[in-house]
């Protein structure tokens, strides 16, 4: 069963500005590490530095991003920061080409992408009930998680390839004009830009606060929030060490450790998938509990990886993951496009990103700091251990007593 989503020309649009967007954004998640590297000879540290800023933006504008959204209309926002992408990325091939790239100018443009994709992300997420009807918004997100999911398998295979033909820095101009047909595309939807919800213009430090107290009043998303901070953290450190582990602990070749790291690419993939199949046999609320039940043991198997038969252990790992992590994010997601007010979603999707996205550098620096203290393999059981603990919060939560996130629209 289907709800018709597709038969949406203006919601094929906005797909097809996600498949651009997605597969620019993960071709450099190769090539712009690589452009350092390879152009500018950059060590650990610069590495290091240029991947943080690329995030930094969530912790510094996340929260105020949400109420300045609200006073602008969404899909004005997503194509302008789609722009400004285009001209900051396309920035690298051309100063490249010029001999004046340098690694502060990456430092500037990463940072910089950043703030654009924090606008991009808030409003992204708000505009989806614009376009569709409440009935097909779990199938909708469901299509949007299977175009990111196969991009994040399928992009950063293209950028090596990109790299491999035309250098990092020309790869990167592959990036650009993956934002620019996301404009072109955007462009092309018909259906109305909603003017501003938020029409009084709240102030920003009010504005912030309606946002997070609208979070923590909701019994659903304060537990969603919790279980989602609690996984993030723990993945975000295995995350953190799963290459040191692979290549070193258990010591397998550079192409079975690309291999095993693709792995959760597919879990995506397939929890985009199945996400509104499942939704429509037991409910999108079921659903969305049995993600985080069902997929939670799988795992303690990945601290069990050998470098024999075991090393399916990673794989199976992966897939369960990010299979569960797909339906949970589509399942949650619904549920606060379905329960929000119009003027408060902006706030309440930038709260939410900042509070389970900026745990995950202390995750990763959390892991680090421990596998240089017990060792990797065995920092590996505590997070994994840890992960156990993500379906708490729900547990207390009315989630295990619900069949369908539509019951609490009703309610509200």
């Amino acid at each position: 069963m289907t709800t018709g989503v597709l038969r949406n020309p203006d919601f094929l649009r906005f797909l097809s500005s996600h498949v651009a967007n997605e597969l620019g954004a993960n071709i450099s998640r190769v090539a712009l590490p690589l452009v350092a590297v390879l152009a500018l000879h950059a060590g650990p540290a610069e590495v290091g530095v240029l991947s943080s800023l690329q995030t930094a933006a969530f912790l510094l504008l996340g929260l105020p991003a949400g109420v300045w959204v609200g006073r602008m209309r969404k899909r004005r926002v997503m194509m302008v920061s789609d722009l400004a992408k285009f001209v900051l990325l396309g920035s690298i091939p051309v100063a490249s080409a010029l001999g004046l790239l340098t690694i502060e100018m990456m430092f500037v443009v990463a940072l910089l992408a950043g703030v654009a994709q924090v606008f991009n992300d808030v409003a992204d997420q708000t505009y989806l009930p614009d376009l569709i009807s409440a009935a097909q918004l779990t199938d909708g997100n469901a299509k949007l998680e299977v175009v990111r999911a196969g991009a994040f398998l399928a992009g950063p295979g293209v950028g090596g390839t990109l790299v491999q033909l035309l250098s990092a820095p020309r790869t990167m101009l592959a990036t650009a004009l993956g934002a620019l047909a996301s404009v072109l595309l955007l462009s092309t939807i018909r259906a109305p830009d909603k003017p501003p919800a938020d029409v009084e213009r709240t102030p920003l430090l009010r504005g912030i606060g309606e946002g997070l107290a609208y979070v923590w009043r909701n019994r659903l998303l304060r537990a969603f929030v919790a279980s989602s901070a609690i996984g993030n953290m723990c993945v975000s450190g295995v995350l953190a060490l799963s290459v040191l582990f692979l290549a070193e602990t258990v010591q397998l070749s550079p192409g079975a450790v690309g291999a095993l790291l693709m792995s959760g690419g597919i879990g995506g993939l397939l929890g985009g998938l199945t996400s509104n199949w499942v939704a429509q046999r037991v409910g999108s609320a079921r659903m969305t509990w049995l993600a985080v039940t069902v997929g939670a043991p799988f795992g303690l198997l990945l601290p069990m990886t050998q470098a024999d038969w075991r090393v399916v252990f990673f794989a199976l790992t992966s897939i369960m993951i990010s299979w569960s992590a797909t339906l949970m994010n589509v399942g949650q997601i619904t549920y606060r496009q379905l329960v929000t007010p119009e003027q408060l979603l902006g706030r309440v999707n930038a709260s939410v990103r900042f509070m389970t996205w900026g745990i995950m550098p202390l995750g990763a620096l959390m892991g680090g700091l421990v596998a240089q203290q017990v060792g990797v393999r065995q920092t590996l059981w505590v997070l994994m251990a840890g992960r156990l603990l993500a379906f708490v919060p729900l547990l207390f939560s009315p989630l295990p007593r619900m069949r369908e996130f539509s019951e609490a629209r009703a309610r509200s």
